[in-house]
């Protein structure tokens, strides 16, 4: 079975500070690097080193970053000849400022992300029609996100979607077309519209008509839920170095289990293990490991 990833790609500004700055506060930073990254292009990275058959829907700009970004997806088995190249936007950006726990705040520029829209969505419908699984997040605009997944249920594909920034003001008519919702527990709260506890904020996306929720709750692991399951799928308990991605590698992870047959409960735990090497190594794509490493 195939894997259709469809969101963002941006080029990552990383910043490695003692502690995330307060509001209104000057720190010194440690170290500075760039990488890719994008949560549409880290999923599909994940699922093309973990083993999917993936094509992946994007825009980067007629730059030097879009150029490099292009070669190492393709390098790592990410099949790229659909995306587009902006004429007028630069490749999206990221800057990313990281602690010495790992933990991070991010602002995206979304540059040439703008661009994958429901026009470009429209003239790549039969890269729809051939996959089985459709993987989605939120960094493209909303619209083309809300098209694609109308798009994908035409079709009796499987809808995965990592609400990643969750939005409230989300069209509710597509819930029943979601397959698998894999918020946060933030973002749960965001697409729920509440701060109720998180099983009244999963039941009320179920009662909404979303099939399976699947709340990553860092390193506890994975809360699974749907009419006939509630389940805490727990993970190896690891140093956390750098948590950039580590969501992206899950969900690559998961839909790349999915696409591989295991069922739900083993490729949550096949994630969890992926999540689990990507975080205790620095970056986002670069952290993800091969199928090999997760063989080992």
């Amino acid at each position: 079975m195939s894997v259709l990833v469809i969101g963002s790609c941006n080029v990552d500004l990383s910043v490695s500070v003692s502690m995330l700055p307060k509001k209104g506060e000057t720190l010194l930073g440690q170290k500075m690097s760039y990488s890719f990254g994008g949560k549409g292009a880290n999923q599909a990275v994940a699922c093309g080193k973990l083993g999917a058959d993936v094509t992946f829907l994007s825009c980067v700009g007629n730059d030097e970053h879009g150029q490099e970004i292009r070669s190492y997806l393709e390098s790592v088995n990410v099949r790229c000849d659909r995306m587009k190249v902006s004429h007028s936007q630069p490749t999206g950006t990221a800057i990313i400022t990281v602690d010495n726990e790992g933990q991070n705040t991010i602002v995206v520029i979304a540059g040439a992300n703008s661009e994958c829209d429901i026009d470009y969505l429209k003239e790549n419908e039969d890269a729809f029609q051939s996959c089985d699984y459709v993987l989605l997040q939120m960094e493209i605009p909303l619209d083309a996100i809300e098209y694609a997944i109308a798009c994908a249920s035409k079709y009796n594909k499987k809808v995965v979607l990592n609400p990643a920034p969750a939005l409230s003001n989300f069209n509710e008519l597509l819930y029943p077309k979601i397959d698998y919702l894999t918020p946060n527990e933030t973002e749960l709260e965001t697409m729920a519209q509440s701060n109720h506890t998180m099983d009244d904020n999963i039941q009320s996306l179920l009662n909404r008509g979303v099939k399976n929720i699947l709340v990553t709750v860092g390193e506890s692991g994975a809360y699974f839920v749907n009419k006939q399951v509630k389940q805490l799928v727990e993970t190896t308990k690891v140093v956390a170095i750098d948590t950039v991605g580590a969501g992206d590698c899950f969900n690559g992870a998961f839909v790349t289990a999915l696409s591989q047959g295991m069922s739900d409960l083993e490729a949550i735990r096949f994630a969890n293990k992926a999540a689990a090497i990507a975080v205790t190594r620095q970056g986002a794509q670069e952290s993800i490991p091969t199928r090999e490493e997760m063989n080992n």
